[in-house]
């Protein structure tokens, strides 16, 4: 199969998610206009407002937070009543931004029913604008049946983090061209199964490019190179606050040692008596009165 990645690019109009909100129909109108457009995780309203304002269109409550938000080495460990909880404060911090909850494992794998109700709450209750799930095509109807609730749900195919116990760790997905005609193959089941996006995790380039050209539903990356309509990775890599990142998501910025140098400050300050003028006094004739006092 032939590919070709140099896919023309225009400015993505992010200017859009603070005039309006970012839908579904936003997304594909970008992505079949050739428009890039980025998403990050994100876990908290107050992160959600500060991204908004820069323009970010889209956002992930990523069951990552597991890791960046718990501790934990896997993400796994994510509880579902937590990311609804978070999705609903991404959401309120960016009401106008496209956000993603992040089905943790075992919220859609035990049974239709459950799968559905669990989805449902991630709209009801976490106000998200869709949900996204870690599938391959043993999934098909499962994700079907969430897609006929009236539920947006992406597709995660490629490598998927809650499968690491079964591979040993994370892996990169699609290497052989028997893997990557499987997942190009999944990709379109999900396309047919209702799939309103695919999220392509660590695969070779020529899979994505596949993929884009085999299905006509936006497809966002994270490791998956540029044929990918959007692209999304975990803010916090980006912002060097964790001790490791991935190649495709090396750090912008420092704010990691901006957060120790925020410490640091207000340790010497604390230590010093350094706090700056005291902010408030008793009523006039008050503290003479409280000074007398018996």
């Amino acid at each position: 199969m032939t590919t070709n990645t140099s896919i023309e690019t225009k400015p993505t109009p992010i200017a859009s998610c603070m005039d309006k909100p970012v839908t579904l129909r936003t997304i594909r109108k970008w992505s079949k206009e050739g428009s890039k457009w980025a998403c990050l995780t994100c876990y908290d309203a107050t992160t959600a407002r500060i991204m908004a304002s820069a323009g970010l269109p889209t956002m992930l409550v990523g069951d990552t937070a597991a890791e960046m938000i718990l501790g934990y080495k896997s993400t796994i460990h994510a509880p579902l009543d937590f990311l609804i909880t978070l999705t609903a404060a991404v959401k309120r911090g960016a009401p106008n931004v496209f956000v993603m909850g992040d089905m943790p494992f075992l919220s859609y794998q035990v049974n239709e029913t459950l799968a559905i109700e669990n989805a449902g709450r991630f709209l009801t209750e976490g106000t998200a604008d869709a949900v996204k799930l870690e599938v391959d095509g043993k999934w098909t109807s499962r994700f079907e049946a969430i897609c006929d609730a009236g539920i947006a749900a992406v597709a995660h195919l490629g490598s998927r983090p809650q499968q690491a116990k079964q591979t040993g760790g994370y892996t990169t997905a699609g290497k052989s061209a028997t893997a990557a005609k499987i997942i190009v193959e999944d990709a379109v089941a999900m396309e047919q199964a209702g799939a309103s996006m695919l999220l392509l995790e660590a695969v070779p380039e020529e899979v994505s490019c596949a993929v884009v050209e085999a299905t006509t539903i936006p497809v966002i990356g994270c490791g998956a190179g540029t044929a990918c309509h959007g692209q999304v990775v975990v803010m916090q890599d980006l912002a060097g606050m964790t001790p490791w990142q991935p190649s495709f998501a090396q750090p912008i910025s420092n704010v990691g040692e901006a957060i120790a140098t925020v410490a640091t400050t207000w340790m010497q300050n604390v230590s010093t008596n350094n706090l700056g003028k005291h902010p408030y006094n008793m009523h006039d004739g008050e503290s003479e009165l409280f000074n007398n006092r018996p």
